[in-house]
């Protein structure tokens, strides 16, 4: 088994990139801590992949003469002719890092959204130059220019928030709060007084209540256990009178451990389980304490943000879907028109939603009167199979041919001017459909384009749609005459060939599904996750043993430590309850993988092709080997809580955390900011903590390591820790452990990299913007929650804020190693992550000086140029900084060598 040769050692090597633009003698210097790809062929280990992707990659210049195209893979724009035949290339500009949108401001100006710069790129059309950065919140993901007068609305998608802009003075007027998970696409109305974004993940309205065998221990309560509908029977079966389960179990199967259950809303406000069982009086009723809930607990469900730009009030719209993924305004009624995926999470055990886990819809809403809200599923050729018990397809696998006829995973719609057709695009299925204006299929089934594709732009004065193939680094040009493919030019493109060969099989719904609609992105969207637990067990299904991989090489038992090795069960029940979706960020060679360690490598979810997504075979050997491959570069970006070095801050906002009232703070009220630097410390038992442990005589690292919070790949051997062997595949081991109050007694230990990303599921108030938090079944609403719990021995508010700031700010990297010889501070294994300070971003003229930039008060270029002298563990500097910019009209770039302390041309 060959593994990717050239994953990260230690701390990954983004690059910062300075770029520098000359306008005659002046010196405009655009700063950008960034991962830039070379101009030519790129290494595996050169090219760094966050997978992402574009909201807007496509915009038409108001003359209709040009069309920007955004190339995420070089970090640049390409401007196109449109006055000959077909699009013709003209320049291109280098932005920041991962733009994902542009937009035309008028003729002679566009505006590009840098998601992991945290910038904004203004590209002056006459000069085919940045003429301004501007800096953003963190991780934006579109623009739209609307209001009277006019301004810029920037969706700011990690922390919740649109940014104002005056696009003269380029400076911030107003942040507009958004009530919502991650809001990217926009859009505004067709007099520009509206402004409407989606809501990426806007959840379905379920979510996950306690079970487990710990009766009445711990938080949350075990509700399934105690009460609820079945009177404690946990797991609940699918028939009460013949006690019996669907499908059957397996007569050889020792008895189900308890477990957690999974409860979704309906419309008229019950929350109901896979049978359809009344919940309420626990979720939100009378006896909500016994699930850790306050009376009139509310989850809110905002698939469609509304401002009014006259005051910048938001309203909402939901019930549409749970991944919000574009919108667009239909300019005859008005209407917009959110496309998305919609999970089917509610219905329990694997063999039940088989092919049929997701589902595409169309949703519209009349922003005038945004509720109720109406939607259509984009494919009316499954709706025609009709539908089971469950409201599921009643196939879940049908002929290729149609299949092909399927869209998946959209990711972008536009209408014409009449409003009656419109195109959507399918990023998982490599097509455009055209619909009508109720969401129903018109003219060609399908039209199928380049892979991966994620834009559109419209030219009805020619009678063309751009299609922007992301996948494939190309633009097609569809005739909406004949809405056949009529041309297609390839963009340069750095991406390296294990992404281009293996990211296929992560998306693509026609390939690897029955139906033609789903993928392993469906739940793991981006490479990410989708903020849902899923309950995939399988009663008909076999138990796993667990063995120990210094025994048998198959797994690691608590790292072969005594006291981290006890009161493991038998095996893998395959009925395993509610578990959250899983990020594939730096997955490979931190085997063995689920939460439970119940996988040995990737190999063994090739499976999940047939029982899973329905189709009718497995990848190959080859194919398994080019997805792990692809899954190999998939890196985690940059922490928005650390600092421009990359260091812990002292100072870390905590915003939407909220005290659980377990000491001065009464319960619901806002924790105050953290400081991670201490946090540390007592995680560690360092410092001013020195001898601390917080699990007594545990710290928090003899499980959750550092630099990743996973647990350590290390074998105690009596006097040190030694490396633990390879599995037989090649495969990694890291610690798995046996959990008191769990409802599995083997669990991996979890790493901490995303949990900032996985935060606004509530108790402590009434309002919840997500079903799911954290614990492997999502149960417990949040790390503040968890820490405060008695078994962590904290003391205060205070204490408690910063170790959350602590866990808030867990990059995977810039910790101090753990020696090897301290049986409680095992050494962890390497991350591949982001420096905090990469994609930072600055144009710098006369008139912008390089003072007070990313909370500098002093000279940023002089910063930059300190973290690119600042080695790694090998001879290389831990960021690069590059530098761009056109001296007479060549485009040229520069690096900077740390050995010399100059800048290095590619031109000599």
């Amino acid at each position: 088994m060959t593994r990717f040769a050239s994953r990260s050692t230690g701390s990954n090597r983004p690059a910062i990139t300075l770029r520098l633009l000359v306008r005659g003698i002046l010196p405009a210097i655009l700063a950008c801590l960034a991962a830039a790809p070379g101009a030519a062929a790129v290494s595996e280990s050169e090219f760094v992949n966050w997978e992402n992707h574009p909201t807007h990659g496509l915009d038409i210049s108001p003359d209709g003469n040009s069309l920007a195209v955004i190339n995420m893979a070089d970090n640049r724009v390409e401007f196109f002719n449109l006055a000959g035949s077909f699009p013709s290339l003209t320049f291109s500009v280098p932005v920041g890092l991962d733009p994902v949108s542009v937009r035309f401001r008028n003729d002679g100006e566009a505006w590009v959204v840098n998601h992991i710069s945290d910038t904004i790129s203004v590209i002056d059309i006459a000069t085919r130059q940045v003429a301004s950065t501007i800096q953003t919140l963190d991780e934006p993901y579109d623009l739209v220019f609307a209001a009277s007068p006019v301004r810029a609305y920037v969706s700011c998608s990690q922390v919740d928030t649109i940014q104002v802009f005056d696009p003269v003075t380029r400076l911030e007027t107003d942040t507009i709060a958004i009530l919502g998970e991650d809001p990217r696409s926009m859009a505004a109305s067709v007099d520009g007084l509206t402004v409407f974004v989606a809501i990426f993940e806007s959840g379905n309205r379920s979510t996950s209540l306690g079970g487990g065998a710990a009766v009445g221990v711990g938080v949350p309560p075990n509700v399934v256990t105690n009460t609820g509908p079945y009177g404690g029977q946990n797991p609940p079966y699918d028939d009460d009178g013949a006690m019996t389960f669907d499908p059957p179990i397996n007569p050889v199967l020792a008895t189900p451990p308890a477990v957690g259950l999974i409860v979704k809303q309906d419309g008229a406000g019950v929350w109901r389980d896979f049978r359809n069982s009344d919940w309420s009086q626990w979720v939100d009723g009378v006896n909500a304490s016994m699930s850790a809930r306050p009376v009139g607990w509310t989850l809110i469900d905002n698939d469609l943000a509304i401002i009014d730009t006259s005051t910048n009030g938001v309203t909402y719209a939901g019930g549409l879907m749970n991944i919000c993924m574009a919108l667009g305004v239909n300019p005859a009624s008005g209407n917009v028109t959110v496309v998305g995926t919609d999970a089917r999470n509610e219905v329990r055990f694997e063999p039940n939603i088989t092919g049929a886990f997701t589902e595409v819809y169309m949703g519209i809403v009349n922003p005038a009167t945004p509720s109720p809200t109406t939607r259509a599923d984009l494919n009316p050729h499954l709706v025609a199979l009709g539908t089971d018990a469950r409201g599921l397809y009643a196939q879940s696998t049908i002929a290729q041919s149609e299949r092909d006829k399927s869209v998946g995973d959209p990711r972008e719609i536009v209408w014409n001017a009449a409003g009656d057709t419109g195109y959507v695009v399918g990023m998982g299925s490599d097509n455009v459909i055209v619909i009508d204006a109720a969401g129903a299929r018109k003219g060609a089934q399908q039209i199928d384009v380049g892979e991966g594709p994620t834009d559109l732009a419209l030219d009805e004065s020619r009678n063309r749609l751009y299609v922007l193939n992301r996948f494939g680094g190309s633009l097609s040009v569809i005739s909406t005459l004949t809405e056949q493919l009529a041309f297609t030019t390839n963009l340069h493109d750095a991406t390296p060939t294990s992404i281009k060969t293996g990211r296929k099989h992560l998306y693509s719904t026609h390939k690897n599904s029955g139906l033609g609609q789903i993928s392993c992105a469906s739940c793991h969207v981006d490479a990410r996750m989708d903020r849902l637990a899923w309950d995939l067990g399988d009663p008909s299904g076999g138990l796993k043993p667990i063995t120990n991989v210094l025994t048998s090489g198959q797994h690691n038992l608590g790292a072969n430590v005594t006291f981290l090795n006890s009161g493991f069960d038998a095996g893998f029940h395959p009925m395993k309850g509610p578990m959250t979706t899983q990020t594939f960020q730096d997955i490979i060679g931190h085997e063995p993988l689920h939460w439970r360690g119940d996988r040995d490598g990737i190999e063994e979810f090739s499976g999940a092709f047939i029982g899973l997504q329905g189709d009718d075979m497995t990848l190959t050997i080859t194919e398994m080997q080019e997805f792990e491959d692809f899954v190999d570069t998939v890196t985690f970006p940059p922490n928005p809580n650390r600092n421009f070095d990359n260091s812990l801050s002292t100072n870390v906002d905590l915003s939407g955390h909220f005290a659980p009232g377990n000491f001065s703070l009464a319960e619901g009220a806002p924790l105050p900011n953290g400081d991670a630097t201490h946090g540390l410390e007592m995680y560690r038992g360092v410092g001013s903590e020195s001898g601390r442990k917080l699990d007594n005589p545990f710290s928090c690292t003899t499980c959750h390591t550092v630099p990743t919070g996973m647990g350590t790949d290390m074998t105690w051997n009596g006097s040190m820790f030694v490396p633990l062997p390879l599995g037989p595949i090649g495969e990694a081991h890291h610690q798995m452990v046996s959990v008191d109050q769990s409802t599995q007694k083997a669990i991996k230990t979890a790493q901490l990299r995303n949990q900032f990303d996985k935060e606004g599921f509530n108790f402590a108030t009434t309002v919840s913007r997500a079903g799911f938090g954290v614990l492997h079944d999502g149960s417990i609403d949040g790390v503040a929650r968890f820490l405060s719990e008695p078994v962590f021995s904290l003391a205060t508010d205070q204490e408690l804020a910063d170790i959350v700031a602590l866990v808030m700010s867990f990059s995977g990297s810039d910790f101090a190693p753990s020696p090897s010889s301290d049986v409680f501070d095992p050494p962890g294994p390497p991350s591949q992550d982001t420096h905090a300070g990469c994609g930072r971003q600055v144009t710098i003229t006369d008139a912008n000086p390089v003072t007070g930039l990313f909370g500098l008060g002093g000279d940023a270029i002089a910063a930059m140029i300190a973290q690119a002298e600042v080695a790694d563990a090998g001879p290389n500097p831990r960021v690069d900084l590059v530098v761009k910019g056109s001296p007479g009209s060549e485009a040229q770039g520069w690096v900077y060598d740390s050995g010399s302390g100059s800048f290095q041309s590619d031109r000599q």
